[in-house]
């Protein structure tokens, strides 16, 4: 037998080939069979049955040149993706005023880069079909645009700069680094200097600017209200009402008819007050309390009936869809609904008749929950008080009603107990504020944090989401699954709670990250009061905060990781959010035996109102911002102690103790080394001397510019 032959009389080299050529058509297929799933190289060996240390081996490298040659892509390290895109691909326009522009296709793959000279003068938010460009080998995947397929409709935000013969729209807007050019037939009146809305109305593929026309004056750069309206109108927002709106919410009528009290329960007579912020007029919730013969208490939750005036499909309704969320700013409040609903009619204001939905509670003196009812109400308020006075007769046992007052924070301090012993976290932040002048320039910044008044309400409303949550979802297996409005929150995010545990060793924390949904946050409440009163409380958070998933409204429910609840919804605040306009909507209709509604336009409404919510978050972080930048613009050159709360390529951002503005140290004034960022480990690493500034590091930095165009503020390191 020739020594090249096996016993069974083949080829061993050949095997070997044809074993290789079996294992790529296994890969390729493992791929082709889950087009949008990411894979590493162990988890293809698993799914092909590979074991032998040499045929993982061999699969790294079939990963490796499938990349190449552009069949799958490399979404993360080691991570791969089937590359469906093919040679043409249809997606989404990313703009960058930094020039990374990208593509973002529509079936979820990885984003493309496009030049500048690629991109067809396409939009931000275009809808776009581009042309894979061939891969060169080390280098990144391009794409050229090579149709606008839709163009999304959004306006930018700046200020106006008018010469003798032509005008542009200087804005700060991230997404596109050309100011636009603006005919001055087309300005409305505008002036020199003011703050301006403008639509692009065309961008000719040779002309360097694009071009507009204005949409509204909205005043002078630095006034105030221009101000606050310019950051409304940077995300989106509207910063007025319609009028044929406001004409429709005059119309509806203040007086309760006799009709408007049938088959309502009557609170009238029974004991109940709001407990609000002071400078608060939508009143969206009230609690009744009275003593039950059998030694029991029973507590009302009673919550503005906003759709008993808000029809289906109306005007105010679609309005209110729109919108989805009140728009709260450091001086003002954009209502979700018109001023005559949410300050008047609706609001729970005290000594007036007002119709409510309600949740109403027969509790022990553990605050166990015996018995509920949900009902139509009508109430009558007999006082409002602010947090500060409701504290006041906790703190004194004394003043208004002082007795039923602290009944109520007994209970909500063994509910607030009972929450945490079953696993929810005390994400309990403080709030940036602001003392501001006559004209809204900030005086002075301080800190609002809860108080056990604010626990009070909080545990009581988290009580009545959580019991018509469950209402609802637990009665399925008698009238069959019905659509319904979730807030979910999902369990956090494994590689990111191994990263926030990995950072946090380095101040001499631990924190449990697998295990038991419970154990993980104990273990999280447990760090979070060690921290308190610490120089890194404040990053620590943050950083805990942003290791968990973002809360989300949804037909699917998930339960709500942070509360450690199975069954969960937003019923409380129908003035302000219109989830839970929706919310009461369903729950009426299931109360009078109605049937389930379709799923997929309550799904697409989740979705509307949760990125609606995070668009007005976006916009009240940006007034904070900018009050903040205002504040330190009178305090140039001033030193303060702060800590290092971010980290990036081009430098530090420092957050200050005194005042927790923050603000950035650019790498280029680190002038005694050359300095990496070295992602990993949360720092910037001088090249010559090893000099670290860690993610946590304490700083000194003085005051060095304040740019309220851009909401930002630069500091340098105290003493150079």
């Amino acid at each position: 037998m020739s020594k090249n032959k096996s016993k069974n009389g083949k080829d061993p080299k050949k095997t070997r080939r044809m074993r290789k050529q079996a294992i790529v058509q296994a890969v390729i297929a493992a791929f082709q069979s889950s087009p949008k799933e990411y894979f590493n190289y162990r988890q293809i060996c698993k799914i092909i049955g590979l074991e032998s240390q040499v045929q993982k081996l061999l699969v790294v490298d079939i990963l490796y040149n499938l990349s190449a040659d552009g069949f799958i892509s490399e979404t993360d390290r080691g991570r791969y993706r089937l590359n469906t895109l093919g040679t043409l691909a249809t997606g989404v326009f990313n703009r960058r005023s930094n020039g990374k522009n990208s593509f973002i296709p529509e079936d979820g793959g990885a984003p493309v880069f496009v030049a500048e000279r690629n991109s067809r003068h396409a939009m931000h938010g275009d809808k776009v079909k581009v042309q894979l460009l061939a891969k060169r080998r080390g280098a990144e995947p391009e794409a050229e645009v090579m149709e606008i397929i839709e163009r999304v409709d959004r306006t930018y935000v700046g200020k106006l700069q008018i010469t003798k013969d032509f005008a542009f729209l200087v804005t700060e807007d991230k997404t596109l680094a050309n100011d636009i050019f603006i005919p001055k037939t087309e300005l409305r009146g505008g002036k020199n200097g003011d703050k301006a809305v403008v639509r692009i109305v065309e961008w000719p593929q040779d002309v360097k600017n694009p071009l507009g026309r204005v949409v509204d004056i909205l005043g002078v750069a630095g006034q105030n209200t221009a101000e606050m309206h310019a950051i409304l109108a940077e995300f989106g927002l509207p910063y007025r009402y319609p009028r044929s709106v406001e004409r429709a919410a005059g119309r509806i009528p203040e007086a309760i008819s006799a009709d408007d009290l049938s088959g309502r329960e009557d609170f009238r007579d029974v004991l109940t007050f709001t407990i609000d912020p002071k400078d608060a007029k939508d009143f969206d919730d009230a609690i009744s309390i009275r003593d039950l013969p059998d030694g029991n208490r029973e507590v009302g939750v009673h919550i503005a009936d906003v759709t008993h005036y808000v029809r289906a499909e109306s005007n105010i309704d679609h309005e209110a869809q729109e919108r989805a969320t009140s728009v709260y700013l450091v001086d003002r409040t954009i209502p979700m609904l018109p001023e005559r609903l949410s300050n008047h009619i609706c609001s729970l204001r005290p000594n007036e008749d007002k119709l409510c939905f309600s949740v109403i509670f027969d509790l022990t003196a553990n605050a166990e929950v015996k018995d509920y009812r949900i009902r139509r109400t009508v109430i009558r308020s007999n006082r409002r008080f602010t947090y500060e006075e409701a504290q006041e007769v906790i703190d004194s046992g004394k003043g208004d009603y002082a007795g039923e007052v602290s009944a109520l924070n007994v209970l909500a301090k063994r509910l607030r107990a009972e929450r945490f012993k079953n696993g929810a976290i005390n994400f309990d932040r403080y709030e940036v504020k602001f003392e501001t002048d006559d004209k809204g320039k900030p005086t002075d910044v301080y800190f609002k944090a809860s108080t056990e008044a604010n626990n009070l309400i909080e545990e009581f409303m988290l009580l009545a989401n959580k019991t018509v949550a469950g209402f609802v979802a637990l009665s399925e297996a008698e009238k069959g699954k019905r659509t319904f409005v979730y807030r979910v929150h999902d369990n956090p995010d494994p590689e990111k709670m191994e990263n926030f545990a990995t950072f946090i060793r380095r101040f001499g924390y631990k924190v449990k990250t697998e295990g038991r949904k419970s154990d993980v946050s104990k273990g999280i409440n447990y760090l979070l009061d060690a921290i308190q009163g610490k120089p890194e409380e404040n990053l620590i958070e943050t950083l805990a905060v942003r290791a968990m998933q973002k809360a989300k409204y949804s037909t699917d429910n998930i339960g709500h990781y942070g509360l450690a609840f199975d069954y969960y919804t937003h019923f409380t605040s129908p003035i302000r959010r219109y989830p839970d306009m929706m919310v009461h909507r369903l729950l009426e209709r299931y109360l009078a035996g109605g049937r389930s509604i379709s799923r997929s336009k309550y799904t697409e409404l989740c979705e509307h109102c949760s990125n609606m919510e995070a668009l007005a978050a976006n916009a009240e972080r940006a007034s904070v911002k900018y009050k903040q930048v205002e504040y330190m613009s009178d305090r140039l050159g001033k030193v303060y102690d702060g800590v290092i709360s971010g980290v990036t390529e081009w430098g530090l951002y420092v957050e200050l103790n005194e005042n927790k503005c923050e603000g950035l140290v650019h790498i280029r004034d680190l002038q005694d080394d050359y300095y990496e960022f070295d992602e990993k480990n949360y720092c910037l690493t001088g090249r010559r001397h090893r000099q670290h500034f860690r993610l946590g590091d304490p700083v000194t930095v003085q005051v060095a510019q304040a740019n309220l165009e851009r909401k930002q503020l630069d500091f340098v390191l105290a003493g150079g």
